[in-house]
């Protein structure tokens, strides 16, 4: 019976909206790890895990003169670096990937658990957005937030400074 899972596909992380925004993120990266002749050596492991404590994510290049193939060489780096995953096999370009302990990014750190005080009640949460939080005025209406591009019909100039009916500055069409 067939493996189910292809070679192809073992060795990359998981589909996730992370993995989109690295793949995105790594296309205009340059490699900055050349994998040769000699295949993933101890050398090559020891730039990789420093590459990807300095950059977080990398791209790493299989030369044509390596004695394994792409995949191989993929699963070698992945397993060899710690905490190390791959985002994406391009030909013989392999985009890594391993969350900086500090300072990461692309994904937040996880939250620190909050200890609850008993003595206070929870507050319900602000929003930062004006028009949502928006008071009413004297005449106990809320104000409606001010919607650019349309005109006002009141015949006052909109807050570019023109008048109505004129979206830019030229002058109106002669009329014959």
């Amino acid at each position: 019976m067939p493996d189910p899972i292809s070679p192809k596909k073992r060795s990359l992380m998981p589909s996730s909206p992370l993995r989109r925004t690295l793949r995105a993120a790594g296309h205009h990266l340059a490699p900055v790890v050349q994998v040769g002749k000699e295949g993933v050596t101890e050398a090559v492991l020891a730039q990789v895990d420093q590459a990807l404590i300095d950059h977080e994510l990398i791209k790493v290049k299989a030369g044509t003169e390596t004695p394994d193939d792409r995949f191989s060489t993929a699963e070698a780096l992945a397993s060899g670096v710690e905490g190390a995953q791959l985002a994406q096999i391009l030909g013989r370009t392999l985009l890594l990937y391993r969350r900086h302990p500090e300072k990461p990014r692309f994904e937040p750190l996880p939250a620190a658990p909050r200890a609850a005080r008993p003595d206070r009640k929870a507050r319900p949460e602000r929003t930062t957005r004006p028009e949502l939080r928006s008071r009413p005025d004297r005449t106990g209406r809320t104000p409606r937030p001010e919607r650019a591009g349309r005109p006002d019909r009141t015949g006052r100039p909109d807050r570019t400074g023109r008048p109505p009916g004129r979206p830019s500055g030229r002058p109106p069409p002669r009329r014959r």
